[in-house]
């Protein structure tokens, strides 16, 4: 230095600086260290802060007269460095030499300020609001500045008069625009032009870069929400943290408008922040899934060559081949090529996260890092403190620097954390979004043999729990190198202090290291076994839910009850054994530092008599082992959190990896040609493993014909369908689809949305066209009665519609878009035989509104085959036969046969009657229509069923439209803690002083974040439930082309979701900071208090107060977040109440009122007066009901839809309660009995058939009270005995979730075996039979006529020969039933007598009794009943050319 400043101006003078009462720092040093130190750190971060510059352009900020001003100061700041500098020049042409410091720091500050004034106008361009960097700078510049500052001051005072004028002079002009740069620095820049940063949506419009970024989301929220949502999307309440300046986001002032607006006011959705660009799904699925497709890319690549060939596609001329073609199959293919298959190199989802959110995570870890460092300043400055005290000679600026020092660290040390952990939530928000997104996507595209491995229960669980383990480790994932750092770094310093005693204290700790290391092993099992006994459980929840209706009707609620206690049961095995083992782990680290204390000071005092604890050595020692008790008590926590998460990143990491329907396996190409749809040699499967569903298919469908698909149930009708959507695994041949396509699935799906949305499913609004879809679809009577029309809200899975009109609405959304190709999977098995017939007339057939397009129907009607272009007859998975009607005829096959039994015959009589049933009804729209009009509670019957569930399950549903995802999600989110560290290490008189000064914050902040937490649960629903409905709907979405559209909607609402998590994330960040400011607080004035004290204090009590004192920070921070977590958290509590008080059903048992064990003996039933409604405040949806049906009796129920059919019987079960009057069942009053006594005598075959995951014998035996025998025996009967033998597991055949892995049609023969099994007195039929076709139907009346003959039955029908032979029908329209002998009708009301008495069957409809059968008699001969039957559902298309055609 003396080479620099010269002999006469020294660096260092310890009397002049330290032992004095008025301390300053020689010219040298001021001249060097002070002038260089901002210098230094600007020029060390420029090209860091260059390339970060270069990297983010947010637009273009106009010059601002505060940016002129910056620009004009930063320029005089030049001028006045370089004006010492030339002044220097000067003095040295005068011979006045001057040391080399007077050129080099000048020259170094001019550029250093130029350097300053060229960042100035870089942000400016670049759109930077406010510079941290440049606040930095100026800061540190100032603070420098103070010592020349006030040592110029001291040397004016001191002398005459100043010597050196100009550099006095030019100092304090450097030193006042310094000031006012940092000052101008606190303030913010306009927003840039061209950028997403808008500060006030009225006063500045959107920018045409905004409009765009919205354009997606703006889109989709009209067909979501309404035109409401698009109009809500515009106002957008942007987030102030994009404009806040750089002071604002260290101390999250920004927050403080939302936690007083929440203090004031309840929060509700409008008042949250838009979620920054950043944040969005949009920036963050994206960035995941292009580093997860360079990991499969570079797995793919790394495989062994062999392997290769294997995958590579085959060409098309060996695919074509029927058997017999020279040359190996793909099957032996596969097999010599097994043996040579490197096993493949899994793709890293781990290494894709990290280059995903690697860098921004860094950020995070860097501020950890210093914030490491800094937290060991405050005890060598509590050593210098205590030493302070003890010199009693000392001067007192010494102790107030340390005291303020101190201060200064602790607040320094409070910002850098809570960055650290704003970057880390941040961090874990990011991934969530982006594993969410990354999930929907995928569960979007896999096979359906993935589906199978992945039930919607399991993927739910990956987005929910596993998703939110990963967003919970980031949180504390550094502290998985900072724990060893610290530890590190307390022991160095323990070692000066205490010497090798410290190595006790290590000892103990290494000791505990192994004992850990089994816990987290053990952990990892039980945590593997728990998640498979969760995802069971949540399956399980899902099956139970959805056929929750299924469950009530059969009285199995037991039965499922238990199996779900015994996965619960298991899964609590599980937890308690982890529990444990946490416990142990917990005790082992939280004692460990006291135990390394203890043995450390115990060992330092016994190994030499000359070791003495004193204050000093004592209380730095405890404050470092206080230091050391947070990574020790983290770690186990961290690694505990780690295990968990590495186990979700196998699951994530397995799911993801499943195999993807391949897009091209169907030919989509729009190519000029005769065939719209064609199928060449065509083999395909469900999954690679099964055997094949479809061989040798051969099909090619000219454009504009009406292709018919018939054949039995299970025949592979539905798989030739699914073929043609690319839905199954080509094994061979080529399909190709030309043109657009709808579809229309066997079971219909409707979205939980307004009914025109459903319709319209995203095409744009058209009212002409749509009136014409309505009236084609039969849907414009349905309308009248919905409470908003069209713009009702439909329930989750359409529960607020009748089966018939779900059905319809389907059809009605492949109408309106306008496709090329229709395929239409048995759309009119749900809808009655006239419904069904001018739905074929004005739709589908040849006259119809889609005449001119491709149209491929599934169907069991055989009236509508004369009128269509081609019959497809299927056959064990093949083309039996193919031709038009007649050609058919002509081949004299077994379809012919079939035909001749099933022919139309003439029967005008039917035909008339008929014609008058439809006038009679066109007479009484009102009658026809549904009464299902509650708009929010949907459909009562399976409403009420969700809604009071089985009690005694901890899951009960509360709401219509989404109760599945809610019971899932509350059950979920209210189980769920997050693992928070705590420091209960305070003294009595500190936690008085910590109540009183946090209770203020704490109410601010319990207020907005209790809100913020309630609205988060909230918006957390519909994610899950958007989820599952696309699950469920699927082939649907992928038909016709809706991908994107869903995927947007999936982001969308996870970004509603993250809208109210920031900010709750940020409230934390926020009371952080100011309760540990307060704390600090207390540092300073205990370190105040003891430097104004030390003549009184000795330094044990001056060692005791300040290091008790350091501890209070985090004290404070942990007791006000965790008496604000319980607060928050008591919401899952208050849910949970809400659910334990939601009124249930009536009891299942009532021991003083149960019937006789064999009750009923006769089976009469009788409704006196009988009324009901969905639920109080609704309509009478049966009005005084009257009737009395005689024990044996069989009954028929007619009508259309939503005449309330389903309603009368379902009364029997009590899922309806009465309104007055009420039923009898052999003179047993129904309501005074409990409901599994009533129940369990009754059987139902309802009209959706339900099946739950499990084997087929729990299916048909829950509870196990048949033999095996008896099961065959219903299975003969139900006529499915063949299928189950020829599956290689027979009884015991796994059943997929909702029994997808059978046909409807099999799944309705599964429900029939069950009854066959029950063998009640009563019997239900609800449609019963309405998938199943014409030949099988026959087969089960048999059945139903042999094996029920004594038995009542009750059968609603859509098809008349099924209630044909019936003794009675009854019509309930008009809510009034009635009832006539012999034939099945729907009557319409007698206007004459007031409604009330039925009439006399209309002498039209009267059929002779030589044409009904007995009730004995076989209905495979030709009968009237199959003649009604068809002449009903073919009125319109003249009955007698399709007489002669047959």
């Amino acid at each position: 230095m003396e080479r620099l400043c010269g002999p006469e101006l020294p660096f260092w003078v310890a009397n002049q600086t330290l032992h004095t009462d008025q301390p300053d720092l020689p010219l040298c040093f001021q001249l060097t260290v002070l002038s260089w130190l901002p210098c230094i750190y600007l020029w060390t971060v420029s090209p860091i802060y260059l390339f970060y510059l270069k990297k983010n352009n947010r637009g273009y900020i106009m010059m601002s007269i505060m940016n002129r001003f910056k620009t004009v100061f930063g320029l005089l700041l030049w001028f006045v460095c370089w004006t010492d500098l030339f002044y220097t020049f000067h003095e040295t042409q005068q011979e006045i030499s001057q040391p080399p410091i007077f050129f080099i720091t000048p020259l170094m500050l001019g550029m250093t300020m130029l350097l300053a004034t060229f960042f100035i106008q870089c942000e400016r361009l670049r759109g930077v609001q406010s510079s941290g960097v440049l606040f930095i700078f100026w800061f540190l510049s100032v603070l420098c500045a103070v010592v020349p500052f006030r040592s110029k001051i001291l040397q004016a005072s001191s002398e005459v008069e100043v010597t050196d004028k100009l550099r006095f002079t030019t100092f304090y002009f450097y030193f006042g625009l310094v000031v006012l740069e940092l000052i101008l620095c606190c303030f913010n820049e306009k927003p840039p032009l061209f950028s997403n940063v808008v500060a006030d949506p009225v006063s500045h419009p959107l920018q045409p870069a905004q409009k765009l970024s919205t354009l997606c989301m703006l889109e989709h929220a009209s067909y979501i929400e309404g035109p409401e949502c698009f109009e809500d999307c515009l106002c957008l309440n942007v987030c102030p943290e994009s404009t806040a300046g750089f002071l604002s986001k260290m101390t999250f002032w920004w927050f403080t408008s939302m936690a007083i607006k929440g203090y004031k006011m309840p929060l509700e959705a409008k008042d949250l922040w838009s979620l920054n660009q950043r944040d969005s799904s949009k920036a963050m699925v994206p960035k995941l899934l292009k580093e997860w497709e360079k990991e499969q890319a570079k797995a793919k690549r790394k495989q062994n060559p062999s392997s290769q060939v294997f995958y590579s596609k085959p060409p098309p001329s060996t695919t074509n081949h029927i058997g017999g073609a020279s040359g190996a199959s793909p099957e032996e293919d596969e097999v010599l090529l097994s043996d040579q298959k490197a096993v493949p190199r899994q793709p890293s989802f781990l290494r894709a996260l990290i280059k995903a959110f690697g860098p921004y995570f860094l950020i995070g870890s860097a501020y950890k890092l210093l914030q490491d460092v800094i937290t060991f300043v405050n005890p060598q400055l509590l050593r210098m403190l205590i030493s302070f005290t003890k010199q009693k000679d000392a001067p007192d600026w010494w102790g107030y620097s340390l005291a303020f020092l101190m201060f200064f660290t602790a607040f320094l040390q409070t910002l850098i954390l809570h960055q650290h952990f704003q970057y880390c939530f941040v961090t874990g928000m990011h991934v969530r979004t982006a594993l969410i997104g990354a999930i929907y996507r995928k569960s979007l595209a896999i096979t359906n043999a993935a589906k199978r491995s992945s039930t919607l229960g399991e993927v739910v669980n990956l987005m929910s729990v596993d998703a939110q383990r990963f967003m919970d480790l980031t949180t504390f994932l550094n502290m998985l190198w900072s724990a060893p750092l610290q530890i590190m770094l307390t022991l160095y310093f323990l070692w000066q202090n205490l010497g090798p005693s410290v190595l006790a204290g290590v000892a103990v700790m290494i000791l505990l290291i192994p004992f850990n290391a089994v816990i987290a092993m053990k952990s990892r099992a039980y945590q593997v076994e728990q998640m498979q006994h969760k995802d069971s459980r949540i399956k399980l929840m899902n099956e139970i839910l959805n056929g929750i209706k299924v469950l009530k009707l059969y009285a199995w609620e037991n039965s499922f009850k238990e199996k779900v206690l015994a996965i619960r049961q298991k899964e609590l095995d599980v937890l308690k054994k982890a529990s444990y083992l946490g416990a142990l782990s917990t005790m082992a680290w939280t004692s460990a530092p006291f135990m390394v204390a203890l043995t450390t000071f115990a060992v330092y005092v016994m190994v030499d008599e000359k070791n003495i604890l004193d204050a000093e050595t004592a209380f730095v020692s405890l404050s470092l082992f206080n230091i050391l008790r947070f990574p020790l008590n983290m770690l186990p926590q961290v690694i505990s959190s780690l295990v968990q998460t590495s186990v979700s990143l196998k699951r994530i990491q397995s799911f993801l990896s499943h195999d993807e329907l391949d897009p091209n396996s169907v030919d989509r190409k729009n190519t000029p040609s005769d065939f719209s749809v064609t199928v060449v040699n065509g083999k395909f499967t469900w999954a690679q493993e099964e055997s094949p569903v479809l061989h040798n298919i051969n099909v090619l469908v000219p454009q504009g014909s009406l292709l018919a698909v018939v054949g039995h149930v299970g025949c592979g009708k539905s798989s030739l369908i699914s073929a043609l959507l690319g839905e199954t695994e080509k094994l061979e041949g080529d399909v190709s689809v030309r043109g657009s396509v709808a579809y229309v699935p066997q079971q219909a799906w409707i979205q939980n949305a307004t009914l025109r949305d459903n319709i319209l499913f995203g095409k744009l609004y058209n009212e002409q066209k749509y009136r014409c879809v309505l009236e084609a679809c039969a849907l414009t009577p349905d309308l009248e009665v919905l409470p908003g029309g069209d713009m009702t809200e439909i329930g989750e899975k359409g529960i607020n519609l009748s089966g018939g009109q779900r059905q319809r609405v389907s059809l009605a959304r492949a109408l309106y878009s306008d496709a090329d190709v229709y395929l239409l999977d048995d759309p009119l098995s749900a809808v009655d035989a006239h419904v069904s017939k001018h739905i074929f007339d004005n739709l589908i057939g040849p006259e119809g509104a889609l005449k001119g397009k491709t149209r491929i129907l599934v169907t069991h009607g055989i009236s509508y085959l004369p009128q269509v272009d081609n019959i497809v007859v299927m056959a064990d998975g093949r083309v039996s036969e193919m031709g038009s009607y007649q050609e058919l005829l002509k081949q004299n096959g077994a379809f012919a046969e079939f035909l001749r039994n099933y022919a139309l015959e003439d029967i005008v009589e039917e035909d008339e009657a008929t014609e008058e049933i439809i006038d009679d009804e066109d007479l009484y729209p009102e009658d026809t229509l549904s009464n299902h009009t509650d708009m929010v509670d949907s459909e009562p019957v399976i409403n009420e069923a969700k809604r009071k569930f089985i009690r005694q399950i901890s899951i009960i549903s509360a709401d219509g439209e989404t109760p599945k995802s809610r019971s899932v999600r509350r059950h979920g989110c209210s189980q769920r803690k997050h693992p928070e560290p705590q420091e209960k290490e305070s003294q009595r008189i500190e936690k008085l002083i910590q109540a009183e000064t946090a209770e203020t914050g704490r109410r601010f902040y319990v207020a907005t974040s209790r809100q913020l937490k309630r609205l988060e649960s909230i918006n957390r629903s519909p994610i899950y439930s958007h989820f599952s409905e696309t699950i469920t709907g699927s082939s649907v979405i992928r038909a016709f082309g809706r991908h994107s559209a869903f995927v947007c909607m999936s982001d969308m609402k996870v970004d509603e979701n993250q809208k109210s998590y920031y900010p709750g994330i940020v409230s934390n960040r926020w009371l952080g900071v100011r309760i540990e400011f307060i704390g600090n607080c207390i540092v300073l004035f205990a370190a105040l208090f003891a430097v104004t004290g030390k003549d009184d204090l000795n330094p044990g009590l001056v060692g005791l107060s300040v290091s008790y004192a350091l501890q209070v920070t985090m004290s404070l921070n942990w007791m006000v977040r965790m008496t604000s977590d319980l607060e928050n958290n008591i919401v899952a509590v208050e849910r949970v109440k809400e659910y334990s008080e939601t009124k249930t059903e009536a009891p299942w048992e009532i021991e003083d009122k149960k019937p006789p064990p064999d009750w009923p003996i006769q089976g009469n039933v009788e409704f006196h007066n009988y009324s009901v409604r969905y639920r109080e405040g609704l309509d009478l949806v049966l009005k005084n009901l009257s009737l009395s049906v005689k024990g044996g009796e069989k009954v028929g129920i007619v009508g259309r839809t939503g005449a309330g059919k389903s309603s009368m019987t379902l009364c029997l079960f009590r899922l309806l309660e009465a309104a007055e009057g009420e039923i009898s069942i052999d003179d047993v009053k129904i309501s005074e009995i409990g409901l599994h006594d009533l129940r369990s005598k009754l059987t139902i075959i309802p009209q959706e058939p339900v099946l739950f995951s499990g084997t087929l014998r729990m299916n048909l035996d829950p509870f196990e009270k048949y033999s095996d025998e008896e099961v065959w025996k219903a299975l003969e009967h139900s006529h499915l005995h063949k299928f189950v033998r020829n599956q290689p597991a027979k009884l015991e055949m796994e059943c997929s979730e909702g029994g997808e892995n059978l046909s409807v049609g099999q799944r309705q023969l599964v429900c029939l075996a069950r009854a066959l099994l029950r063998k009640t007195r009563i019997l239900i039929l609800d449609e019963a039979t309405a998938a199943i076709d014409l030949e099988t139907d026959d087969l089960i009346q048999s059945t139903i006529r042999t094996q029920f003959e004594d038995c009542t039955v009750f059968t609603i029908a859509h098809r008349l020969n099924t209630v044909m032979d019936y003794k009675r029908s009854v019509n309930p329209l008009r809510s009034v039933a009635r009832t006539c002998a012999g034939i099945a009708v729907a009557w319409q009301p007698d206007t004459r007598s007031g409604g009330e008495a039925p009439r006399a069957c209309p002498r039209k409809l009267r059929v002779p009794a030589s044409r009904v059968p007995s009730r004995g008699q076989s209905a495979t001969s030709g009968t009237a009943s199959r003649r009604v039957n068809a002449g009903i559902v073919a009125r319109g298309s003249p009955t007698s050319r399709a007489h002669q055609m047959a």
